[in-house]
């Protein structure tokens, strides 16, 4: 289905309004589909109907630095599940699912390459949290130990070249020639769009985009 922003919006609040305490989303899929935009745009409209009740917590905050990925082999693959700290995702989800004092969070600074610690908090008054990132429903350790953190899973599913060209147009954004930027965006970023595409647990709502 393709829900607009609006609609669900609407699911989100009437799911959240079920719990009565803090309902966390995970909103998933491949590299390039979208959920920077989507959970961003989603956070907009909850705020706008219930002010200060809904945070975006990225998961590409949790990227290891390149000073750690580079002795350990990782930095060509860097994006790969391997490349992030799944573990401190884990343990401030925890910490948020508590709703005991505000946590911080880090978040990636794209144009920097690096994540920035304690980049955003969430606080007691959120109430809705969305969880946005590629490998949050991976059936595969240590991912899958998120999932019973989650009460609501989205994912969004895109075809493979509508990825692939929004892939190539971000690298050559990022200063990358035309053979670099597909190659980037070729053998290394729809790599783990097919891996994601295969390997992630079913979601409870799957949100198409096909351009």
């Amino acid at each position: 289905m393709t829900p607009t922003i609006d609609e669900m919006t609407t699911r989100l609040l009437a799911a959240a309004d079920q719990h009565r305490q803090r309902f966390i989303v995970a909103l998933a899929g491949p590299p390039a589909a979208g959920k920077s935009f989507l959970s961003e745009a989603l956070c907009h409209e909850l705020n706008a109907r219930r002010e200060g009740g809904a945070v975006v917590v990225p998961m590409d905050g949790y990227h290891y630095d390149n000073a750690v990925l580079e002795p350990r082999g990782l930095l060509a693959t860097k994006g790969a599940p391997e490349t992030f700290d799944c573990d401190g995702l884990k343990h401030d989800l925890r910490r948020i699912r508590r709703a005991e004092r505000s946590v911080a969070v880090p978040v990636f600074d794209r144009p920097l390459d690096l994540a920035r610690a304690g980049g955003r908090m969430v606080t007691p008054q959120h109430r809705l949290i969305i969880v946005e990132g590629n490998y949050l429903l991976l059936d595969r350790s240590p991912w899958h130990e998120l999932r019973p953190l989650f009460d609501m899973t989205l994912f969004i599913e895109v075809p493979d070249e509508v990825l692939e060209a929004r892939l190539i147009q971000r690298w050559g954004e990022m200063g990358w020639d035309p053979a670099g930027a597909f190659d980037r965006a070729r053998n290394k970023d729809m790599l783990n769009a097919r891996l994601i595409k295969t390997d992630s647990v079913a979601a409870d709502l799957r949100w198409s985009v096909s351009d």
